[in-house]
């Protein structure tokens, strides 16, 4: 007879399922850990370690009952009173600001009326600007070409204006000169950039001649042909280009009182 081969079964061994699924079970309760983390609450940290502690019998637990760091979630609110004094300060700060700027339109009003009176509206013009009251002065009104002397007949505009810019509380004043793109190179001055500032420097002290307007309220500068007003294409835009500006800076604005 012939015997008949017994058939063996291969039996593969599964014990690695055991410590595979522990770890399974850790790195899940890890993910749960860090997104519990990210939006803190007491009750419920100390409700979910409780859990885990129960869950995970013996050694030092999963969780450690204890309250993680606060995160900026976590930040108490302001007080009521608090929001209330903040939202007081800031209209009071919106109300002075408001109050300066129509004090600043008033003082555009009168020199509006000045260049009025003179006929100088095609020479002088002026804005009231985030910045402060924009007073701009074309350079033919006040310098021959290629010169940084103000002109005889055009001194009256620096004193004139020096009078209507005198205010209580006295506020700051910026001359800048500006030119075109032309090259200029001469034996006063070997740039337009140097011209600019020349004819800045002597609008301003002209204005300076005024007892009532503090010298320490004034400042000029040079800015060449580098901040225009217009393309320098054709003769209108370089004209619009060669001016002095007077910025009169506002004691009290939104931006430096925050």
């Amino acid at each position: 007879m012939t015997r008949k081969k017994k058939k063996h079964d291969d039996h593969v061994d599964e014990s690695w399922l055991i410590p595979y699924s522990d770890m399974l079970t850790l790195l899940l309760a890890l993910f749960i850990v860090l997104f519990a983390m990210s939006e803190v609450d007491a009750s419920k940290f100390k409700q979910m370690a409780n859990t885990f502690r129960s869950q995970f019998p013996g050694g030092s637990g999963v969780m450690e009952e204890q309250a993680p760091n606060s995160s900026p979630e976590s930040t108490p609110l302001p007080k009521k009173e608090n929001l209330v004094q903040l939202s007081i300060q800031e209209k009071e700060r919106m109300e002075k600001a408001k109050e300066e700027l129509e004090s600043l339109h008033k003082v555009q009003k009168k020199i509006d009326s000045f260049i009025k009176d003179k006929h100088l509206s095609k020479s002088l013009q002026t804005k009231l600007t985030e910045n402060g009251l924009l007073i701009t002065i074309l350079d033919n009104a006040l310098f021959d070409s290629g010169s940084a002397t103000v002109k005889t007949d055009s001194v009256s505009i620096g004193r004139n204006l020096s009078n209507l810019l005198v205010t209580n509380p006295p506020r700051n004043i910026i001359i800048a000169g500006h030119t075109d793109n032309v090259p200029i190179e001469t034996s006063q001055y070997k740039s337009n950039w140097e011209l600019s500032a020349m004819r800045a420097i002597h609008f301003m002290q002209i204005m300076m001649k005024n007892p009532d307007l503090s010298p320490k309220t004034l400042s000029a500068s040079g800015y060449g042909e580098y901040r225009p007003r217009a393309l320098n294409k054709t003769a209108q835009g370089k004209a619009k280009n060669r001016r002095v500006e007077v910025l009169v800076l506002p004691n009290y604005s939104l931006e430096n009182a925050k």
